[in-house]
This record gives C-alpha cells, sequence and structure tokens, in this order.
C-alpha cells in the first residue's frame, strides 16, 4: 500500500511558535510509519518555510522555553494549483530533496498566521488537502470579538464583552467596571493560549493591562469575569461531530495562563472527566457541538467553557487548532475515551480528505 505523503506544518510568526513545536513533535513521533511518509516543515519566527531533516528537526526539546527550530537553509515554498507540491528554493538543494509531494498537511501553527484562515487560504490555493477549518471558520474562531457576536446571534451563552480597537478613545475605567464588574479579563482579540492576557482587579493595573494586549494586536477585548470551573470539551468530525467526555482544568495559578498551561509542570491539573453531574455533562456536550457548527468549523476544535456554583454555563472560547502537545487536553479527552493519539491522527487526515474530494466535485464553472 502505498503510503500517505503528510506534510506537518509547524512553527510560525506568532507568540506560540514554541509551543507549535512541542504539538509538532508529538505528532510526528505518533504518526504510524506503515500508513505515513511525514515531510517536516518547520515556519521560522521571521516567516520562511523550511524545510526539516526528521533526525535534528528541533533542538532542546525538553525545555519548553528554550525549544526552537534546527537551523537550516532548506527555504521551500507553495505554489497556487501547484499539484499538492513544495518546492526548494536553495539553488544548493539536493536533487531529490527540491520537491516533495504531500497528500495532506497537518498544520500545528497556533495563533495568527496559522490558526486565523491565513495558512488555510494558502494550502486552498495549492491544490493540497489540510487538517481542521477553512478559511472562514478559522479566522472567525480565531478572533474573539467576531466568534463572541456569531456565539451571541445564535442564541448560545457567552459572557459580557467589549472589543475596542487601537485607533479608538479607550473608555474610562469606571465606564468598563460599571458595565462589566470587577474583576474583568483584558485581552488581545485575535491570540491563543492566555498570550497577552490580564486579570484586573482594580483601576491602577486597568491601562497596563490595555497596552500589555494592544502590544499583541490592534484589537483587544474587554470580558466579564465569570466565577466558575473551567471544563472543556473536544469535537471531532466534519457535518456530524461529536462531542468527547468534558474535562476540568484546576490551575494553581491566578488564572489559566501561558505559563500554567506549557512551562510550569504544576502549573494546572487536568481531571478527565470532570466531576459534574451527567446532566451538565450533556448540556457541555450538545453546546461543543452547537459552538462548532455555528462557526462553520471542521475536523477538529476544542471548546473552553465556565460553569458557575448555580451550575450556569458559558461558551469561553473554542479552539480550532488545539494543543497537541503529551499533556494538551484535546487528545487526553479523546484518549480517555479509547481513541489513542495516534488513532486520532489517522481519523483527522482522513476528515481532510474526505472534505477535499467533496469539494473537488464542485463546479468552477458555469
Amino acid at each position: 500500500m502505498k503510503k500517505i505523503n503528510v506534510g506537518i506544518l509547524f512553527g510560525g510568526k506568532s507568540a506560540e511558535h514554541e509551543v507549535s513545536l512541542q504539538s509538532a513533535r508529538n505528532v510526528f513521533d505518533a504518526l504510524d510509519r506503515n500508513k505515513y511518509s511525514p515531510v517536516l516543515i518547520g515556519i521560522d519566527k521571521n516567516g520562511r518555510w523550511l524545510l526539516a531533516d526528521e533526525s535534528r528537526f528541533l533542538l532542546d526539546t525538553g525545555d519548553p522555553k528554550k525549544i526552537r527550530l534546527h537551523p537550516t537553509e532548506n527555504q521551500v515554498v507553495f505554489a497556487p494549483e501547484g499539484r499538492s507540491i513544495i518546492s526548494g528554493l536553495a539553488s544548493g538543494m539536493a536533487a531529490n530533496s527540491r520537491e516533495h509531494s504531500l497528500d495532506v498537511v497537518f498544520p500545528m501553527l497556533h495563533g495568527p498566521f496559522g490558526e486565523d484562515g491565513t495558512v488555510q487560504g494558502l494550502l486552498k490555493l495549492a491544490g493540497v488537502p489540510f487538517v481542521g477549518s477553512s478559511v472562514l471558520a478559522s479566522a472567525a474562531a480565531m478572533d474573539k470579538d467576531v466568534m463572541k457576536r456569531l456565539l451571541r446571534d445564535a442564541g448560545l451563552p457567552i459572557s459580557g464583552f467589549r472589543t475596542i480597537k487601537s485607533h479608538e478613545k479607550i473608555p474610562g475605567f469606571n465606564e468598563i467596571t460599571g458595565e462589566l464588574g470587577l474583576p474583568l479579563f483584558i485581552k488581545p482579540a485575535n491570540m491563543g493560549s492566555s498570550v497577552g492576557v490580564s486579570k484586573v482587579k482594580e483601576e491602577k493595573e486597568y491601562m497596563a493591562a490595555i497596552n500589555h494586549a494592544f502590544s499583541f494586536d490592534t484589537k483587544i477585548i474587554l470580558e466579564e469575569y465569570i466565577n466558575g470551573r473551567e471544563l472543556e470539551c473536544s469535537v471531532l468530525g466534519n457535518e456530524e461531530p461529536k462531542a468527547s467526555a468534558v474535562g476540568e482544568v484546576i490551575s494553581t495559578h491566578e488564572f489559566y495562563s501561558y505559563d500554567a498551561k506549557y512551562i510550569d509542570e504544576k502549573g494546572a491539573a487536568l481531571e478527565i472527566p470532570a466531576r459534574i453531574s451527567d446532566e451538565a455533562a450533556l448540556k457541555i456536550k450538545t453546546l461543543a457541538i452547537e459552538t462548532f457548527l455555528a462557526l462553520g468549523c471542521e475536523g477538529l476544535g476544542r471548546v473552553d467553557f465556565f460553569m458557575t456554583n448555580n451550575n450556569e454555563i458559558f461558551i469561553n472560547e473554542i479552539n480550532t487548532i488545539p494543543g497537541f502537545t503529551n499533556i494538551s487536553m484535546y487528545p487526553k479527552l479523546w484518549e480517555a475515551g479509547g481513541i489513542s493519539y495516534s488513532q486520532l491522527i489517522d481519523i483527522l487526515i482522513d476528515l481532510a480528505l474526505k472534505r477535499f474530494d467533496k469539494e473537488k466535485k464542485l463546479k468552477t464553472s458555469v
């Protein structure tokens, strides 16, 4: 049987670059070599696409703060409608490495320039199947402002929020707290993994948090604080997605920050399944699927929730390319349901190929 050439795309021009490297390493290790031939494409922090050597594509893998791409000059590029071929740009590249034909791409890019529809658009132009949501759903889910508006219009439960763009006048502290209360969260609109997020408890923290969020994005979001448990549910599928068990994140930090997720091994505990009632679990699973479908997502997604002491449930956000590290909730939730890491990759690649075949049958002329 001919092996499927899987391009693993990782790194990127994002504050979540290092997380992406960790996720890519886990996907690479879990690929069934009897079915797949991996092609490693690392994107450095300058945005260059580099063909990586399987034997040494990462450095300092034991330290999540220092992990980085192994230096290489094997720069590659996708051509629009290029028959899924990546071509080498460097004249010194070996002849057999100048072109690779890919059957499917597995993007392990978190945050801007990877999870936001940009890479998805490039892959569609290149005519290559890819795992995960397409352009519109990726962009809408990444932008917390747009996401919340769409979920609100779909009648799904979200917390109060306010959006500010960099050219707009910053509303006063009293105005915002009168609307959203205290404490409140201030975040970049287009960023994941809690990068640039601050929890504001008093007025003296307000402008520093605003400026911090604006250092990562030109649009920020101010959110009402929900005092509740942090619950997560994984979704898998295209037109008829399924929801996993519900897990709970129990953070030892002020909130589930970047360090708590990826740096501090004791930063958070994951409890799978969460200790909640069957009724609450069913409601969260239903809301996870409704969120996934409302935004037009495909393939995979992890939906994050808050549940108050009164059992009120609020959707916090959806991640269309959730973390795939060895401690990430997305694969762990499916593992608890009997789907191994390798099986999960099989399913995601199959979903990508089926969507591509379906879209190929669409007319492009009248």
